[in-house]
């Protein structure tokens, strides 16, 4: 029985570091081909993360449907839409930049509870979304007449093209070694008093002390060139949000419960409706900050914004961890997901490789780790 435990355990181990085992290889395979020495410089990580920050908030959104079991293939769609009518607000109606955020992600919400109605109602979240893709794409079409819409709005060109400056980030950093370290003192000392079995100490401290190295690699890499991206850090204060809502509340455990027992969470008692159309609203809210991002980071909305980037989310989940099976992931591994993603888009652009085969490797990867999470669950069993 203890042997079974071990394995079992050693399994989840292995699995929980798969991505950034896989995140360093990529990186050194294209630091090695990568002739120009270009891609493990400050100026190309600092642009990597930028790329990555709009994938890595609709992985977020992504993750909330995939571990309750359902798919959003509207995502992508509802990028395009948000940002084409957020520049609308601003460049046809002259509206401030605030308001235009805010009722762009107002609408992000309202399409959530469209598509979560119909799921709610009966129909497939998979032909519930699909159907949400054409909509949303043919009204961005119709409201933009197929015109790119400019924006240059200096406040909202900051979201996307802003940086932390340098002594800022080094205090959020300062920060985040101060709560990392916090929370996994807390975490050993509850572990302890419940009876549970906790790592030596020793080994305790090598993990913590690879987080903080990381942590400050990270704040002096971004500083080498402008500083910290912003949309890179509102995607970490969003993942942190995010983080704490899947794991620390009722709303985030019954949502996992849901996923990995469907019948078994109705029996506790769960609205499973309720939980249904708030995951939607959720996803639909973090597409609307894509697609904010997007347009502000290019500084124009065109009609195919966000074409295909559903796949590119459902794809940094599965990479992350997250199992199209239901019930299991976490919001970190979406966002290494979509920083895997970024880090294939980007290396092989740096190689001068044709589109096609990006598309192609992409696809590979996902069939390969939804295979992956398939056969673990198998064996699992």
């Amino acid at each position: 029985m203890e042997q079974v435990k071990l394995k079992k355990k050693r399994q989840l181990n292995i699995r929980k570091y798969t991505m950034i085992i896989a995140l360093i290889g990529i990186w050194f395979l294209f630091y090695n081909l990568d002739d120009t020495g270009t891609f493990l410089t400050a100026r190309n990580l600092s642009n990597l993360f930028k790329q990555m920050s709009v994938t890595a908030v609709l992985a977020m959104g992504m993750f909330m449907i995939l571990v309750n079991l359902h798919i959003d293939l509207s995502l992508g769609s509802l990028v395009g839409l948000s940002g084409g009518v957020c520049a609308l607000l601003m460049y046809k109606f002259g509206m401030n930049p605030f308001m235009a955020i805010i009722l762009t992600i107002l609408l992000g919400a309202v399409c959530g509870i469209f598509t979560g109605s119909w799921v709610n109602a009966g129909v497939p979240a998979f032909i519930a979304s699909l159907g949400g893709m054409l909509a949303y794409r043919g009204a961005i079409m119709g409201l933009s007449k197929g015109a790119s819409v400019p924006t240059s709005e200096p406040a909202f060109r900051f979201l996307g093209t802003a940086y932390v400056p340098p002594t800022v980030g080094w205090i959020i950093g300062a920060i985040a070694i101060l709560g990392l370290s916090y929370m996994t003192i807390k975490k050993r000392q509850s572990r302890i008093k419940f009876g549970f079995e906790v790592k030596s100490m020793a080994l305790e401290l090598l993990y913590l002390g690879i987080y903080i190295g990381i942590i400050m690699t990270f704040i002096y890499t971004m500083n080498s060139y402008k500083g910290i991206p912003m949309p890179i850090a509102i995607v970490l204060g969003i993942a942190l949000i995010l983080t704490f809502v899947a794991t620390k509340t009722r709303f985030g455990r019954q949502v996992f419960a849901i996923g990995g027992n469907k019948e078994a969470a109705r029996l506790s008692g769960i609205d499973i409706k309720a939980r249904t159309m708030q995951i939607f609203i959720i996803s639909g809210v973090m597409a609307s900050i894509a697609g904010i991002l997007l347009t502000a980071r290019l500084g124009t909305a065109t009609t195919d914004a966000g074409n295909g980037f559903e796949l590119d989310a459902v794809a940094s989940c599965v990479i992350g961890g997250t199992s199209l099976l239901g019930g299991e992931g976490t919001i970190i591994g979406a966002v290494l997901g979509a920083l895997v993603m970024a880090s294939i888009d980007n290396g092989m652009s740096i190689l001068n490789t044709e589109a096609y085969w990006q598309l192609i490797v992409k696809g590979l990867i996902l069939v390969i780790a939804v295979f992956i999470d398939i056969y673990n669950k198998k064996k699992g069993k």
